[in-house]
C-alpha cells in the first residue's frame, strides 16, 4: 500500500511552511506564505500560529513577519551532534574491531528502540543482519539495555508501562519488573550483555557513551557467536568499556 495514503496533510503543510524559509527569504508574512504554498491565508495563519506556539517560528514585532524559531536551531544542533558522534566514534570502533575481531556497533535510543547509527564489520564469520539505520527493541539488546538503564526514572517508567514485550528467545526478558531490576544492575556495573536475548546464538557486550556533561547519549557494543564470545567475555567487556570511555573523553567527558 502506498505510503502517501498515510501522510497527514496538515503535518505536510506545516513542514512545507518551514521549508519555505531560506537564506534569501529569512522572513515571510502570511500573504507571502499563502502564495508560495498555494494555501488559503486562514489555513496558513492557523499553521503558523501552531508552529509559533511550539517554538518553530517566531514573529518580528516590527514587521509582523515570521522567521524560523530557536526550536529549529536546537533540532539542527542535535543532528550535527549525532554526525560528530559517528565521526568521532568511528576510529575507536575500528580499533575495537582490531582488538576483538568481532563486529562493533554504535547505537542511540529513539522512541524506545535501539537505532544503529554506526557499524564496523569484522573479518570473522558472523551471521548478523544489522545495518546502519536498523531498529531493534531496546529491552532485548545490550546497547538498548544500556541506554534504558540511564534514562531518567520517569521516562523509564513510562517505557516499562507502555511497551509491548515480545519473547524472541527463551532468554528474552519480558517482565517489566524483572527488566527494571536488571537495568538497575546495568547502571551500577557500567555495562550490559545480551546472552541470546534477541537472537539465538548471538552474544553482545555494550557500554555507555557520555557527552561532555556526563549524559549518556549512545552505546557501543561488540557482537558475535555466543560460543566464541562467552569464552573471552570478561576480556571483551574491558575492551568495550575502555572504547566507550575513550569516545566519551573525545566528546569532552571527564
Amino acid at each position: 500500500m502506498a505510503k502517501e495514503k498515510y501522510i497527514l496533510q496538515s503535518v505536510d503543510n506545516a513542514l512545507r511552511i518551514l521549508e519555505a524559509f531560506s537564506a534569501n527569504e529569512p522572513e515571510l508574512g502570511i500573504s507571502e506564505l499563502s502564495r508560495k504554498l498555494g494555501l488559503s491565508k486562514s489555513a496558513v495563519f492557523r499553521l503558523v500560529l501552531t508552529l509559533q506556539s511550539r517554538g518553530f517560528l517566531s514573529q518580528d514585532p516590527v514587521t509582523g513577519k515570521y522567521l524560523l524559531g530557536l526550536k529549529t536551531l536546537y533540532l539542527g544542533g542535535l543532528v550535527l551532534k549525532q554526525m560528530d558522534l559517528v565521526k568521532i566514534a568511528r576510529t575507536h570502533l575500528e580499533e575495537l574491531v582490531k582488538k576483538s575481531a568481532e563486529v562493533a556497533h554504535l547505537v542511540v535510543l529513539e522512541q524506545g528502540e535501539a537505532v544503529f547509527i554506526g557499524k564496523v564489520e569484522s573479518q570473522r564469520p558472523m551471521m548478523m543482519g544489522s545495518y546502519v539505520g536498523a531498529r531493534m527493541p531496546a529491552y532485548c539488546t545490550a546497547t538498548g539495555k544500556v541506554l534504558l538503564a540511564h534514562l531518567p526514572s520517569e521516562e523509564l517508567e513510562n517505557y516499562l508501562r507502555n511497551t509491548t514485550f515480545t519473547r524472541f528467545t527463551s532468554n528474552t526478558i519480558t517482565n517489566p519488573e524483572k527488566l527494571r531490576e536488571h537495568l538497575i544492575s546495568i547502571r551500577t556495573q557500567g555495562y550490559a550483555v545480551d546472552k541470546e536475548e534477541s537472537e539465538e546464538g548471538l552474544f553482545c557486550i555494550a557500554a555507555p557513551v557520555k557527552d561532555n556533561g556526563g549524559k549518556v547519549l549512545a552505546a557501543i557494543s561488540i557482537s558475535g557467536p555466543a560460543g566464541r564470545l562467552e569464552k573471552r567475555w570478561e576480556e571483551f567487556r574491558e575492551l568495550v568499556i575502555s572504547a566507550a570511555e575513550n569516545i566519551s573523553r573525545s566528546l569532552g567527558w571527564n
